[in-house]
């Protein structure tokens, strides 16, 4: 057996030594790599769920835009008492067209729109005048939190009377299919002024309007009945009955 040197044993301590360095090294290298590999997977984990949520942020968005856009448009109301039959009833759906009496009027608009409400000076409308014989709807002159429903009789410049259960409008007797009975009041000669409406319920021995409470300003207006959609029965655009005046 041969004995070693204290040299001999320096020279190995530190070789020993140098080579647990390199160990800890590589280990720690390891570490740094695991690390390094589970900081970029947290990364991607967060790109993903900051672009899922932006997109989710816009899809709400974009959705809440179109149903504001369709609310200007558009509106459901729901028909409530009898004053409407026999055309419509209780309880009935129906889509109302709010865009059909949009005005014009005091916007930058107007002096593209060459006339005015049956040249009387009033409102102006982007599309048309409401126009008789129109099924509407509109805030009640007296109650204005409250929506009614009728149909136009007078637009402005008319004269309407209601004599013995028959509607004249300007002097000559109107012929009224929609309606199932004739009106059990009389209404004594009016002329309809400038930016208002002259209007009745079809269930003229049931129904609160112009003969009650006078006219409805163009200002009540929210749009014309233009569809029935529930009950399924009663599905169908809903007709206006136009007369000559």
């Amino acid at each position: 057996m041969f004995g070693l040197g204290s040299g001999s044993k320096r020279i190995i301590q530190l070789a020993t030594a140098q080579g647990r360095g390199r160990l800890e090294t590589i280990v720690r290298g390891q570490g740094l790599v695991e690390d390094t590999t589970e900081i970029s997977a947290r990364r991607g984990w967060a790109i993903k769920a900051g672009g899922f949520l932006w997109e989710l942020i816009q899809t709400v968005a974009l959705t809440l835009l179109i149903f504001v856009a369709m609310r200007s448009v558009v509106q459901n109301f729901k028909v409530e008492g009898t004053s409407m039959e026999p055309t419509l009833h209780h309880n009935e759906f129906l889509i109302i067209n709010k865009a059909a009496y949009t005005r014009v009027d005091g916007t930058p608009f107007e002096s593209f729109v060459a006339y005015a409400s049956n040249g009387t000076g009033g409102p102006k409308f982007l599309f048309a005048d409401p126009a008789r014989g129109e099924i509407i709807v509109f805030r009640y002159p007296q109650q204005p939190e409250k929506d009614f429903i009728k149909r136009i009789i007078g637009v402005p410049g008319d004269k309407v009377e209601v004599r013995a259960g028959r509607v004249y409008l300007n002097d000559k007797l109107i012929e009224e299919p929609y309606t199932r009975e004739g009106a059990t009041y009389d209404s004594p000669p009016r002329i309809v002024p400038p930016g208002q409406y002259f209007v009745l319920g079809d269930n003229r021995p049931n129904s609160s309007d112009s003969h009650v409470w006078g006219f409805v300003p163009a200002d009540n207006l929210i749009g014309k009945a233009w569809l029935a959609y529930w009950p399924p029965s009663q599905w169908g655009p809903l007709s206006n009955v136009a007369f000559a005046q």
